[in-house]
């Protein structure tokens, strides 16, 4: 459906295979559970996955998988099981890798921590118009946990724990895009620091209200890229010439 370019999918292969932690973001209806359907595709059959939603739509294809599910309260206010439970539970049942459907709460803090805590190649997905939106918003459900963490410490905590942000875009047509997909290279004082390493540039609307495009690479190299080898993998590095 031209919604993501041959080379962004062998880039995010590898992002999966190498264990990079990835962040879902994008508003309603832009495709986040299908690209993260399709992302946990890649994770190798012997790894134990645990995923934790609000209602089933995940569809993971391995053996080793634990569902969890989240369950309202009852009608005498009794009984409910959060995400954020969910999540600090999943940490007990051995996971090679953790799968949060949507992140809209104080889980996000729950989730920060297990990926700065040996689980990588976890995946989630996020409400957010940008990958700098993306930050900013984690920032803001990580205080809605209720702890008295300063900015910094939160920062430094998305700085270490999240390695890829692929955003998702609707567009005016109604199709549904990978806009960009960007890499956290680092922290200043104030910001987080990224790197866009793919885009879609949209030239034109045609006649028939149709957006025209074409998918980009920014010219700027992973900065894990030397790690891959020690990994087992490969990737090659003309893919990220600008073109």
């Amino acid at each position: 459906m031209d919604s993501i370019s041959r080379p962004m999918v062998e880039f995010l292969k590898v992002c999966v295979l190498a264990k990079k932690n990835i962040v879902i973001a994008g508003g309603p209806g832009t495709g986040k559970t299908t690209i993260l359907n399709m992302l946990s595709g890649f994770i190798p059959n012997d790894e134990r996955i645990v995923t934790v939603e609000d209602t089933a739509e995940l569809r993971m294809q391995q053996e080793h998988v634990v569902r969890l599910e989240s369950r309202p309260a009852n009608i005498e206010g009794q009984g409910s099981v959060t995400i954020r439970d969910l999540v600090k539970n999943s940490l007990r049942m051995r996971p090679d890798r953790i799968v949060v459907g949507e992140c809209r709460g104080g889980e996000a803090l729950d989730m920060l921590q297990a990926m700065n805590t040996g689980h990588d190649g976890s995946l989630t997905t996020i409400h957010a118009n940008s990958p700098r939106d993306a930050f900013t918003r984690l920032e803001t459900l990580c205080l809605m946990a209720g702890m008295d963490l300063p900015v910094w410490a939160l920062r430094e905590q998305i700085r270490s724990a999240v390695h890829i942000v692929v955003q998702l875009s609707r567009l005016q047509d109604g199709s549904r895009k990978v806009t960009c997909i960007t890499e956290v290279t680092g922290r200043t004082e104030d910001t987080i620091q990224t790197q866009d390493l793919f885009q879609f540039v949209q030239e034109s609307v045609d006649g028939e209200g149709k957006v025209l495009g074409h998918y980009e690479t920014a010219g700027h190299t992973p900065t894990f890229i030397r790690d891959l080898k020690a990994k087992g993998l490969t990737l090659d590095a003309s893919l990220f010439e600008k073109r």
